[in-house]
């Protein structure tokens, strides 16, 4: 009876495994809501702030404000790459380094430096193991970040390429289109952009000056569009486990009905071998 016994064991085991994953599945399924809940709240205002600044953007402003400068040559690109603490996502923080890599393997391709800057364990072990020096290491960003985690977050880098340290800047993290769809994006959060070729501030009336408005809304605006992208990544997050616990809990499944028929097989050879015994020697007392 060893082979029913094993059969019996692994049944257990399947049957754990398959409680812890479908208990992920429904928790992942209540943080999904409130983060996708989170997305839809945050994106109308990062909207308008990124059509306010592009619209109001002008070479007069850029000469005065360093955060709108547009160099001519880059010459070295700073990387922010967002992704989860956690892993038991499939391949969604997998996805976020592949593209995160690409980027790197594509400016250094053109003569580009770049400093790398990430928010996540996963991909700081990645990048770790790889030995790639990182500049920014942050592991502290839960699954509802703050606006205070994006501006500690982005802050640095900004002061960096308002001083002339870096000429670009690069956002890398996952787009939520869906709780089955979130791909991995590259934006390009520095210099701004302008929303046009024409567009300028004589798109607009403006009151107070188009220079006071700017002075106040840059800094919101480069906070908020890395605030926007935590929110997605995080409700990205939740999908891709939500996704991958049901995928695992269902395959929990399949195995516990293929374990359950190789069991009752091996107890129904077993019983008929104990009754051919017992007829055997029954017959043999005769």
């Amino acid at each position: 009876m060893a082979g029913a016994r094993e059969v019996k064991r692994r049944i257990k085991s399947v049957e754990n495994t398959r409680q812890i994953t479908r208990t992920m599945e429904l928790v992942a399924t209540s943080k999904l809501k409130r983060a996708t809940d989170r997305v839809h709240a945050a994106r109308p205002y990062a909207n308008a702030l990124q059509e306010i600044v592009g619209g109001l953007y002008s070479l007069e402003f850029s000469e005065k404000y360093p955060i709108l400068r547009r160099p001519e040559h880059v010459r070295r690109a700073a990387i922010l790459l967002l992704t989860a603490n956690r892993g038991l996502a499939g391949a969604f923080n997998a996805s976020l380094i592949k593209h995160a890599r690409n980027l790197l393997e594509e400016l250094s391709g053109k003569g580009i430096e770049t400093e790398l800057h990430v928010a996540g364990k996963k991909g700081i072990a990645y990048f770790r193991f790889r030995g790639e020096k990182m500049l920014t290491e942050r592991v502290d960003i839960g699954d509802y970040p703050s606006i205070e985690d994006a501006e500690s977050v982005v802050g640095p880098i900004r002061d960096r390429f308002a001083d002339g340290d870096v000429d670009a800047v690069y956002l890398v993290s996952s787009e939520f289109r869906s709780a089955m769809s979130t791909p991995p994006r590259t934006f390009e959060l520095l210099p701004v952009k302008p929303r046009d070729e024409t567009s300028s501030s004589d798109a607009y009336i403006l009151s107070p000056s188009g220079d006071m408005i700017l002075g106040r809304l840059l800094p919101a605006y480069i906070r908020n569009t890395v605030y926007t992208a935590m929110v997605e990544n995080a409700a990205a997050e939740q999908g891709a486990r939500r996704t991958a616990m049901k995928s695992a809990t269902d395959n929990a499944g399949d195995m516990l009905e293929y374990l359950t028929r190789t069991y009752n097989r091996a107890r129904q050879a077993q019983i008929t071998q104990e009754i051919a015994e017992i007829v055997g020697g029954a017959a043999s007392l005769e």
